[in-house]
């Protein structure tokens, strides 16, 4: 009998040992190809973020993200305390006693799953739920399950709770694409996370249950009554007493107005490519995938450029043949306040601001015209509006006609083509383009008789420029939209500075020359569609030919816009000028970015207006003009305004 204990021992020691090699294998298996844990804060902060952009706007504010939306990092010391209270009470209420795992919690969610047969509870801590994001995968399997606990016990070693909650609020999904409390309270309540109350804060909290289920612009009713869970919460644990509890209750958060709808990406969709395609010529992307992007696009101005584009298509481009357009505003140091590159975005991110080559037609006149004045010459030169011929090349005027001897001033006012041609053949038509380089056209102009009249193609964004040097008494200025790049901790990776004054292309007394002349396109000219109510402006329209292009670009005393309208594929329009569509759109745009200014002068004297009489003279030798042929004013000109 003395031989059955001792078997009975070793059997018990074999199965002791058994079991003890199981669990070792067990433990070793499960933690076999468990990542290393993170060796520092920095490490945590820049894991896993996938490439992010946010544009922002010259006041701050958030046009755009494409990515993940990851607000700027936000501090504890930053919330008020409902805040992290509110994730706390619902997420993980013994976050200040436990080293990373709960390990009652734990032990309540593994028999609450055995007695249902499947998952209904996790037992995660907010710290557990770092390391899901963070590190590991997200399946849900006991391997996994023991790995979290093990990283998140190493997370508690390396880091203090306050750091660990604060990169939890930093990082934690809120629904929508926004990471961290400070993105979805922009998201969803238009402030920043500093400004959240408590029932935007329990709305916030209620979210990282089901993110994208309970996302308040998806199902609000859901999110509150998952905020009020929170709430309730809150309450139980004392971080708000029933007095609270009450009053958050019956007044639960609402969304934003506009918060259901993502930013519009027909408004700012074409100006983000812009900026995207500047900053990864400046920013690698696999460096710093999360980036801030400043601009200095003005949101109001932005909308009022869209809907002024949109306006006038909707109501004449199907009649006028007419199918696209794109606007540029640009502040007179250079700034870009608005882009528009065409009509919708979402249909098609061609940008015909930026992009797109076209003629300019007779908004290329005062080039022509500039270096007229540098070989010279000045606004009261006069020439004779009469049949020219140069080398076979015969141009005519818009409409047809001729009237008589005109002044340059004229001459830009009411269009006229012959003119132009002969001041571009008298000083060179290498050097009107090395005039129009000079002003800030980018695209090669072909140095031949009909660049006079716009023939070489040009973008928009650079004749813009070109009437920015104009309003800036001949300096030019270089178009910028993005002015600093931040990372995703705030750190300035680039910035460019605050804008320096150009180089001066030509004379200040011929840039007040010109604009005189252009201000005068606008009073009585082929322009006038354009004019401002109380205010000063200078501008000039572009026809090419048969329509093709139309231009308006001009300016005030504190900003220039270009419009452009055509087709994509170069069909002509139906009787477009510059003066018609482009100038309806360039004045509903200024007229709204103009709104609550004071109107501020143009640096020009403004040109003579005709007396009384020499109104009637004008419309005696109009008269006589028309019935029989070029009869020129005494010292003006005859005949209609071209409508060009």
């Amino acid at each position: 009998m003395g031989a059955l204990p001792a078997a009975l021992a070793l059997g018990l020691v074999a199965i002791v040992l058994a079991g003890a090699v199981s669990l070792w294998a067990g433990w070793r298996w499960a933690f076999e190809d468990m990542p290393s844990p993170p060796e520092s804060l920095e490490e945590l902060w820049e894991t896993r973020r996938e490439a992010s952009y946010t544009l922002l706007g010259a006041g701050g504010e958030v046009l755009g993200v494409r990515g993940p939306r990851y607000g700027r990092p936000i501090e504890l010391a930053e919330l008020p305390a409902h805040v992290p209270q509110a994730f706390i009470a619902i997420e993980d209420q013994n976050f200040y006693q436990h080293d990373g795992v709960d390990r009652g919690a734990t032990i309540r969610a593994l028999l609450a799953n055995l007695r249902a047969g499947e998952i209904v509870q996790g037992g995660s801590t907010l710290t557990m739920q770092l390391v899901k994001n963070l590190i590991l995968r997200p399946d849900q399997t006991m391997h996994r399950k023991l790995q979290e606990m093990r990283l998140a016990m190493a997370i508690e070693e390396l880091l203090t709770k306050e750091q660990i909650l604060e990169l939890y609020l930093n990082r934690v999904y809120l629904g929508e694409g926004a990471f961290g409390v400070q993105a979805a309270a922009e998201r969803y309540f238009n402030k920043p996370a500093s400004e959240l109350t408590l029932q935007e804060a329990a709305i916030l909290a209620a979210l990282p249950k089901a993110p994208s289920r309970l996302a308040p612009t998806e199902n609000l009713a859901a999110a509150q009554a998952r905020a009020e869970e929170v709430l309730n919460a809150m309450m139980d644990v004392g971080f708000i007493d029933p007095i609270q509890y009450l009053a958050a209750v019956s007044e639960p958060a609402q969304l934003a107005e506009g918060a259901v709808q993502a930013v519009n990406p027909v408004v700012y969709g074409h100006a983000f490519d812009v900026a995207l395609s500047r900053v990864q010529a400046l920013i690698d992307p696999d460096e710093t995938p999360i980036l801030i992007i400043q601009t200095t696009l003005r949101p109001a101005l932005q909308r009022a450029a869209s809907a002024a584009v949109e306006a006038v298509l909707s109501e004449s481009g199907e009649s006028r043949d007419a199918g696209e357009a794109a606007l540029v505003a640009l502040d007179l140091d250079g700034s870009v306040l608005a882009m528009i590159g065409g009509r919708d975005y979402g249909e098609s991110q061609y940008n015909r601001a930026v992009q797109a080559e076209r003629q300019p037609g007779s908004a290329f006149k005062p080039v022509v015209f500039a270096a007229g004045f540098e070989a010279g010459l000045d606004p009261a030169t006069a020439y004779e509006d009469a049949p020219v011929d140069i080398e076979g090349w015969r141009p005519e005027n818009y409409g047809g006609g001729y009237r008589g001897r005109v002044t340059i001033a004229d001459a830009l006012k009411r269009s006229i083509n012959t003119v132009a041609v002969q001041v571009g053949a008298q000083v060179g038509v290498d050097a009107v383009a090395e005039m129009g380089r000079r002003l800030g056209i980018t695209t090669a102009l072909n140095p031949v008789p009909a660049l006079s009249l716009g023939a070489s193609e040009v973008r928009l964004i650079d004749l813009t420029a070109v009437y920015a040097a104009f309003a800036n008494d001949g300096r030019v200025t270089e178009p910028r939209l993005v002015t600093e790049i931040r990372s995703a901790r705030g750190e300035v990776l680039w910035s460019a500075g605050a804008p320096r004054p150009g180089a001066q292309a030509i004379s200040r007394e011929h840039a007040r020359a010109m604009s005189t002349m252009l201000e005068s396109v606008i009073l009585d000219g082929t322009g006038a569609r354009a004019r401002l109510p109380g205010r000063r402006a200078a501008g000039k329209t572009g026809t090419s030919q048969n329509s093709r292009d139309a231009w308006f670009v001009g300016y005030t005393g504190q900003m220039v816009a270009g419009v452009w309208v055509g087709n994509d594929d170069d069909t002509p329009m139906r009787e477009v000028t510059g003066g018609s569509l482009p100038a309806d759109i360039w004045r509903q745009f200024m007229v709204a970015a103009h709104e609550g200014l004071e109107p501020a002068p143009l640096s020009s004297p403004p040109p003579r207006r005709r007396t009384e009489r020499e109104e009637t003279l004008a419309a005696f030798y109009s008269s006589l003009s028309s019935r029989f042929g070029a009869i020129a004013e005494p010292g003006r000109s005859a005949g209609a305004p071209s409508r060009d």
